[in-house]
């Protein structure tokens, strides 16, 4: 289930009454004791006789550990269902989109295809950073990209070559790291002015920026950037 981005507001109706008559929410960490972001947007509506149960998924690049969480966490859902108990397993942002939650469900209907499961979509990091922003995603005949930031400079030219092409738009997420680099591409290509930075959505700190008013380092996990290159043709 999506819980979006970070604004308690932001949840869906459907979002709300799942966790209200959930027996069960299932709440992932990426460490043992960590905090779960999910689990805080949702603490609202949350009750004190519902049973929170953290489920540990490793943020590491191996593959094999990542597997082992995703198998574990189906099978520890999958038996609290079978007893009968109303289980929730929430997610930050959209359960479809780059979600730990789309792992779940495709163990869930490998390991326990009789298993009950339902979908809540929530909104993304993207759409509610364009709005915050009134930032226009995808107008006419746009086409709208989204995906996780290139590794590469050479990467990212090519993506906004491409983009430049076919009136693209670029939403590229988890910038982190890599902000050191993009904003030196965006500055030569003249980007920097009519591009959006936003940082943590959601959360009382967010960020909501022209990319050239933010200055090049390191950058949380949580950040993304919107590149448009072109408008059409007709406006208001």
């Amino acid at each position: 289930m999506g819980v979006g981005p970070g604004d308690p507001d932001l949840l869906t109706l459907a979002a709300v009454g799942a966790i209200e008559a959930a027996d069960l929410i299932a709440c992932p960490v990426a460490r043992s004791g960590a905090e779960s972001m999910a689990a805080a947007i949702a603490a609202r509506w949350m009750r004190p006789h519902q049973r929170i149960v953290p489920l540990l998924f490793p943020m590491v690049d191996a593959a094999e550990p990542r597997r082992l969480a995703w198998h574990q966490a189906a099978d520890t859902l999958a038996a609290e269902v079978a007893t009968g108990q109303r289980v929730v397993l929430l997610c930050e942002g959209d359960a479809s989109l780059f979600a730990t939650g789309s792992y779940v469900l495709l163990a869930l209907q490998q390991r326990h295809p009789d298993c009950p499961c339902r979908v809540i979509p929530g909104i993304t990091a993207v759409s509610a950073a364009a709005a915050a922003a009134n930032w226009p995603l995808a107008l006419q005949q746009d086409q709208l990209l989204m995906r996780p930031c290139p590794e590469r400079e050479d990467q990212l030219s090519q993506a906004l070559d491409h983009a430049a092409g076919q009136a693209r738009v670029l939403a590229l997420l988890k910038l982190g790291r890599r902000w050191l680099w993009v904003r030196q591409v965006l500055e030569r290509r003249q980007l920097l002015e009519s591009s959006l930075f936003a940082e943590r959505v959601g959360w009382p700190d967010q960020t909501l920026r022209p990319a050239q008013d933010v200055p090049g380092g390191v950058r949380p996990y949580f950040s993304l950037l919107l590149i448009r290159q072109s408008w059409p043709e007709v406006l208001p």
